[in-house]
């Protein structure tokens, strides 16, 4: 097997000239240089150096014949080193972005629109599923990074941050105007038609489980794949949907719809960060994951 340490002294060598000075170049002691030329010599079979009074020259039947083919060598490695150098230090490339819908325009956009404008060469892939699929898409190496609700628990991936909190609440529209300014039980709620998202959402499973956790079995009178048809649907007077109150936050402002207070509240959520295990990140992709450390 080609030991390319000991190609690297004798190509040190044959530029110094000098057993001392190639010791001092590769930051190791003359006998270690002394004794990998010995190694390499024994190994090929040949003398590679003849040592005279002005140094190490090159032999002809040895060094000479090799030292072109090695100097290459070397040449083609320092190249290699410096592409991934340049691929650490420069945004180049695709970085692949895995998220819902509702993450993507009300927490994403912002961020991805200031990535586009200092780091134009990154071309960005967007990939739109809900967060149990986008992980396993993160798992499978078709992503390159997850935005994605929590709580999950997976070890298939690394969690390394927090974009946002998310806090869920019931909303309603002015056909149910008669419980605005009032504070409900969770229990009462079975009373009205319920808007909720679909049933293979980390969103609905965490409400589902905070209810069970009081003896409570909320159920939906109406099932809707995505937020924006919630809302729709809540403004029409359909009934009382769950959903967090950042994906809603312009229709409460303008009074289209309010929060039906309950008692006690649901808990916080969040959205974090994911990036698949053993996977080494891009310059570009560390310079994305920043934006959400400012």
């Amino acid at each position: 097997m080609v030991n390319l340490e000991l190609y690297k002294v004798f190509y040190t060598v044959a530029k110094c000239g000098s057993l001392t000075r190639a010791a001092q170049e590769l930051y190791i002691s003359q006998p270690a240089v002394s004794q990998s030329i010995k190694q390499l010599e024994n190994q090929l079979g040949v003398s590679l150096f003849n040592r005279t009074h002005r140094g190490m020259e090159l032999s002809a039947a040895g060094g000479k014949l090799i030292f072109k083919k090695v100097e290459e060598a070397i040449s083609l490695l320092e190249d290699a080193e410096n592409t991934i150098s340049e691929l650490q230090n420069t945004a180049t490339g695709t970085i692949r972005i895995g998220a819902t819908d509702s993450i993507f325009s009300h927490l994403l956009a912002d961020k991805i629109a200031a990535f586009n404008e200092a780091y134009p060469a990154v071309k960005l892939e967007l990939i739109s599923s809900t967060s149990p699929d986008t992980l396993e898409k993160l798992k499978e190496g078709r992503c390159d990074i997850a935005f994605v609700n929590l709580p999950v628990e997976d070890e298939g991936v690394k969690f390394v941050g927090t974009v946002s909190h998310l806090s869920d609440v019931f909303v309603a529209g002015k056909k149910y105007e008669s419980l605005n300014g009032e504070v409900i039980t969770l229990k009462r709620l079975q009373e009205f038609p319920l808007l909720m998202i679909e049933e293979n959402t980390i969103a609905r499973r965490a409400l589902s489980s905070f209810t069970q956790t009081l003896g409570i079995d909320l159920r939906p009178d109406i099932e809707v794949a995505n937020w924006d048809l919630m809302l729709k649907l809540a403004v029409k007077g359909m009934g009382i949907g769950c959903i967090p109150s950042e994906y809603c936050e312009d229709l409460l402002e303008s009074g289209e719809l309010f929060e039906v207070k309950t008692d006690p509240s649901l808990p916080v959520r969040g959205v974090g960060i994911a990036l698949p295990k053993n996977v080494t990140v891009s310059y570009a992709l560390k310079q994305f994951i920043a934006l959400f450390n400012k």
